[in-house]
């Protein structure tokens, strides 16, 4: 049963029931799902179609302070924005650090903006298994920029690419060595790389760190055939160069209205939305089956001491699954 006082308070844009949809949908408790599936049925006929946008550098980059001088500049030109803000969960605790609402006090208590951390959970490029969902609500919500910070911190981001329209890189100056070390994977899915801290002594070098990632690109399959990435540079900290970021995103969602694609990607998005909530409910009901339950100790036993092999154990627990 769907709470309509839940529901009509999203739609009107209340800050707590929005924090409390987002609580629902990112809730793991089983009994939650149902509730959380009811509430997104209503709410996605009412969601503007807002601007996502995927925000990824490595830990020191400076994302932050960057999305909330990037966010601070788009309220103040009428936008409504929204921040997930995916943060780092401990493999060793399973605790969260949740410290980017803390790192974006001023966008945070912005009327026309919404900053939400949220723990990875240790998912495929640190991206909630949620936040497709969360984008949903924030959407009904009547926020028509979205961004989604990933944690950056070397695991695949071909998660976060997929589900936004707008997959921007966030650089160093002083590119260097650390070039050496970007994963060309992760190149080729950018719409744009934009060169941080390009402020005071570090200018030279971000111009510099520029054109190494322009010959980079180079070297890359674009993401789209209407698209060629390109490279800025700019400052989140002073807000040079901003305008000029969100001048080429603007243009992006141009080039791919103009050509289809924009139309084909959120088709495509959905599918992988629904195939992405069929592989979750698969291992959540896998997981809490009665007869995988009756065999997993045993096996987990057997794979750990060497006596079966993992490929046999997962046939054996599939098979009490009845898969």
């Amino acid at each position: 049963m769907v709470d309509s006082a839940l529901v009509d308070g999203v739609l009107a844009g209340d800050r707590a029931s929005i924090g409390r949809a987002l609580t629902l949908v990112e809730s793991r408790y089983p009994g939650h799902r149902a509730e959380a599936t009811a509430l997104l049925d209503d709410l996605l006929p009412h969601a503007v179609e807002s601007h996502r946008v995927g925000i990824t550098g490595v830990p020191g980059v400076g994302k932050s302070t960057f999305i909330e001088a990037l966010g601070g500049r788009l309220t103040g030109a009428g936008r409504r924005v929204a921040v997930l803000a995916v943060d780092p969960t401990s493999t060793v605790t399973g605790g969260s650090i949740l410290g980017d609402k803390t790192r974006m006090l001023r966008l945070a208590n912005d009327p026309s903006a919404f900053v939400r951390p949220s723990p990875s959970a240790g998912t495929l490029g640190g991206v909630t298994r949620t936040t497709r969902e969360s984008m949903a609500v924030l959407e009904a919500a009547g926020y028509d920029v979205v961004i989604v910070e990933t944690v950056g911190v070397g695991q695949s981001e071909t998660v976060v690419a997929g589900m936004v329209d707008f997959f921007l890189l966030l650089m160093l100056p002083g590119a260097g060595d650390e070039l050496q070390g970007i994963k060309k994977g992760v190149l080729e899915l950018a719409d744009m790389i934009a060169v941080n801290k390009a402020d005071g002594d570090n200018v030279p070098a971000a111009r510099t760190a520029a054109r190494d990632y322009s010959a980079a690109l180079r070297l890359t399959q674009p993401t789209s055939p209407t698209w060629t990435p390109p490279v800025v540079t700019c400052a989140g900290l002073s807000g040079d160069g901003l305008d000029e970021v969100w001048v080429q995103v603007e243009a992006h969602r141009e080039a791919l209205i103009g050509s289809g694609e924009w139309t084909e990607r959120r088709r495509a998005q959905r599918l992988a939305w629904m195939w992405s909530m069929v592989e979750d409910r698969l291992l959540v009901g896998l997981r809490s089956d009665p007869a995988v339950l009756s065999l997993l100790g045993a096996v987990e036993d057997d794979v750990l001491d060497g006596r079966t092999t993992p490929s046999a154990a997962a046939a054996r627990l599939l098979g009490a699954f009845g898969t």
